[in-house]
């Protein structure tokens, strides 16, 4: 099960197929930790299609509840449904000179102001619809280009942004990321738990400059698909209205907005034993395996594994650097011993990068995933 959805993920990552749709129950236990810090704030959805986006859904409804200045959303490529629902909109002059089955583009969405305009107490597209035909202050639009985030239509909408919102395709993850950095733009954003890994990333967090969201630190997540993604694996289902959902492993929200729970301390109970903890063969440092069994009176080095930025307070630990390849390179990890990377790859068949934290048990070369190294700041005694 876990090998075909792994299969179609990569698959989806080389033909920038990877458009997963952020299910709104997700959305909302997120988002309720950050809502005074979106009053009077521009928010951008730049990879969401209005029409499919339940992030756009999300923040259009809450508009006035969260206080909004304005909302700005852009869908990522040309989209057939925003085609099939463009009669919502009415007229638009953009549109007259098209003949006979209208072109699909990606659109551009701005809204100044919300209000129930039919009285029926519930908000829907169709609300939206009716605002964007009778108050100017709003707009709608085709965009000229497809909504690529990195095109210089959306880069002029980032520029007004104060918050950027959205779930942006895992195969561009680092260049998104570059992108916010870039420009320090706030943002709360979907990706996976392994672009932790990513040097790009991981230098924007060992600056504590991104850390992980409050809502999602275990387990998987189901997101909508295209039609025509390929549904092989035993966790995708199609609901009654022949809608496709697949269950990804390993999401995260990362975002530079704070909140309260990522300042709570990590209880820790376990006391430093030397035969509890091996130590790493080319690092000084010790190696844990979970982050519940960080020892408490432990002053130097810790890998931990990537997770531990689920339960990270800054002002526990400080994050000396990842134990893997280049990026353990640059905080002093030393290569392979001749003789181990010989025996890694001969007897283990397995891959042996310098930069790699690795251990030996019992005359046997150990490496361990990813991990992150650490130091208490305030070890007890």
């Amino acid at each position: 099960m876990a090998k075909s959805l792994n299969t179609n993920l990569h698959k989806a990552s080389k033909a920038k197929k990877d458009e997963f749709y952020t299910q709104l129950v997700d959305i909302e236990k997120e988002l309720k930790h950050y809502k005074e810090q979106f009053r009077n704030k521009v928010v951008y959805c730049n990879c969401d299609d209005p029409f499919e986006s339940n992030f756009f859904k999300y923040f259009a409804s809450n508009f006035n509840a969260l206080g909004l200045k304005r909302l700005i959303a852009t869908s990522y490529k040309p989209s057939p449904v925003a085609n099939t629902q463009l009669a919502l909109f009415g007229d638009d002059k953009t549109l007259a000179t098209l003949k006979g089955r209208p072109k699909a583009t990606a659109n551009k969405f701005i809204i100044n102001e919300v209000c129930d305009l039919d009285g029926n107490g519930a908000f829907d597209l169709r609300d939206i619809a009716e605002q964007l035909k009778v108050n100017k202050n709003n707009e709608w639009a085709p965009l000229k280009g497809d909504g690529d985030f990195r095109s210089e239509e959306s880069i002029e909408l980032l520029r007004q942004a104060d918050v950027v919102v959205s779930n942006p395709p895992f195969s561009l993850f680092r260049e998104y990321i570059a992108q916010l950095t870039e420009y320090n733009k706030k943002f709360l954003i979907i990706g996976n738990v392994n672009a932790i890994t990513y040097r790009e990333c991981f230098k924007v967090i060992k600056d504590n400059r991104m850390w992980l969201g409050a809502s999602i630190h275990s387990g998987d997540r189901e997101f909508q698909v295209p039609d025509d993604y390929p549904l092989n694996a035993a966790s995708s289902r199609i609901d009654d209205d022949g809608k496709k959902y697949i269950r990804v492993k390993g999401v995260r929200w990362f975002t530079n907005l704070d909140y309260e729970e990522r300042h709570e301390n990590l209880v820790l109970y376990k006391k430093y034993k030397p035969e509890e903890y091996p130590k790493y063969e080319n690092y000084k440092g010790i190696n844990v395996d979970k982050t519940s069994e960080i020892p408490m009176d432990y002053a130097d080095p810790i890998g931990v594994p990537i997770t531990f930025l689920d339960k990270y307070n800054p002002g526990q630990f400080d994050i000396i650097g990842l134990g893997i390849s280049n990026s353990g390179k640059e905080i002093g990890v030393k290569p392979y011993k001749i003789e181990h990377k010989k025996y890694r790859k001969e007897v283990q068949k397995r891959g042996a990068v310098d930069g790699d934290l690795y251990m030996i048990k019992n005359g046997i070369v150990e490496v361990p995933y990813a991990r992150v190294l650490i130091r208490n700041k305030k070890p007890q005694k």
